[in-house]
């Protein structure tokens, strides 16, 4: 199976490492926001539902159209 593109090459590496799978990495290093540090995003609590909403959609999170707001923080924080 052919490797995604990957736009943060180092951060789908540290992932992999960590064992996650390729899919799972990729999607990952693929957020607009990817390799950022410094801790400054707001708890998804303080997010809107329309904000949780796109970033599920960002990373792929299935079913996220139905789901309350607490389910699509869950969603993301188990992702």
């Amino acid at each position: 199976m052919d490797r995604p593109s990957i736009k943060n090459e180092d951060q789908y590496d540290a992932l992999r490492d960590k064992g996650y799978s390729q899919e799972k990495a990729a999607r990952i290093a693929n957020t607009p926001n990817s390799g950022k540090k410094g801790g400054k995003a707001s708890p998804y609590e303080e997010w809107s539902k329309d904000e949780l909403y796109q970033q599920a959609k960002n990373v792929g999170i299935e079913g996220r159209s139905k789901m309350k707001k607490s389910e699509l923080i869950k969603a993301l924080r188990n992702n």
